[in-house]
């Protein structure tokens, strides 16, 4: 039997992806459907689970997708020319930059370089900066999933205390700012605040992703609250065998709260369909724009 504590992902991202399927068949129509290019600099091991995930979801919506794999002694300023091309080209729907990258490429610099509408991440300063004057339209996929799954509880985020731990670029500070454009009331966390235990047992909702195994217990968490879980952490057991893990204790959690997302299955699984449905924002963003015949 499930048990209905846990928020999984895989009824949200169901909904999502028939939405954009039914958004895209009515693009297709009238528009040829470019591909979505998956950029993999060295390093192809580190990004397998996540490429074969993006190309299966792509592959149910209809969605050409074209995995790339350059050499790890490319230079900066080849990959960005290699990007600019590829934000001329009409064929390309949108780019995904695979992280990690080498350590002589700048990440941000390339994130910069991908075209805001081809940006199905949400990662180039110009979509975060939007999400300030809250054009959710192209957020960061894992703040969005985030959001998605709140919502999913059906708390009215309209004055919900929220607590977010971890202020990053890509998660923290773009849920912050996504969810105070729905409404709520947020407070974010970070390695410099006193108590976090003494924000999080107030809060409604509490989003972490810092990347620490079970920073999160039951003694940090208010009864009834929703617990989002955006943590993926590998840990070693006794035996020597490893297990994937989230920043929530959640068999200990789920006693507490009336809701908590698990790790694997829970935020993930939405993180994907969140990619698809920026895939199809884009495209009517270029249809808009007068991109695209």
């Amino acid at each position: 039997m499930t048990d209905p504590r846990l928020l999984r992902g895989k009824t949200v991202r169901a909904k999502i992806m028939a939405d954009v399927k039914t958004r895209l068949d009515k693009a297709a129509a009238k528009h040829k459907i470019g591909r979505l290019v998956s950029i993999s600099i060295g390093g192809e091991d580190d990004v397998a689970i996540y490429i074969k995930g993006q190309a299966r979801a792509a592959k149910k919506v209809g969605i050409p997708f074209d995995a790339q794999f350059w050499p790890s002694d490319l230079t900066q300023e080849v990959c960005k020319a290699k990007i600019t091309q590829m934000n001329d080209d009409p064929d390309v729907l949108g780019i995904i930059l695979q992280r990690p990258v080498p350590d002589h490429i700048n990440v941000r610099s390339l994130q910069s370089a991908i075209h805001p509408l081809k940006d199905v991440e949400g990662m180039n300063p110009a979509s975060i900066g939007n999400i300030v004057y809250d054009d959710l339209a192209l957020a960061p996929c894992t703040a969005a999933a985030s959001v998605e799954l709140i919502k999913a509880t059906g708390l009215p985020l309209k004055g919900l205390e929220i607590v977010i731990i971890g202020h990053s670029a890509i998660v923290g500070k773009p849920a912050a700012f996504m969810l105070m454009a729905e409404g709520a009331t947020v407070t974010v966390c970070h390695h410099m605040t006193r108590s976090v235990a003494a924000h999080s047992r107030r809060a409604d909702v509490v989003v972490v992703a810092v990347g620490k195994p079970h920073l999160i217990g039951a003694d940090m968490v208010k009864p009834g609250a929703a617990v989002i879980d955006i943590g993926i952490n590998q840990i070693t057991r006794e035996d020597g065998t490893t297990e994937i893990v989230g920043d929530v204790d959640t068999d200990a959690v789920k006693e507490i709260a009336s809701w908590v997302t698990p790790v694997p299955g829970g935020v993930g699984p939405v993180t994907v369909a969140m990619l698809m449905r920026n895939a199809i924002t884009a495209l009517e963003k270029q249809v808009a724009a007068g991109w695209l015949d």
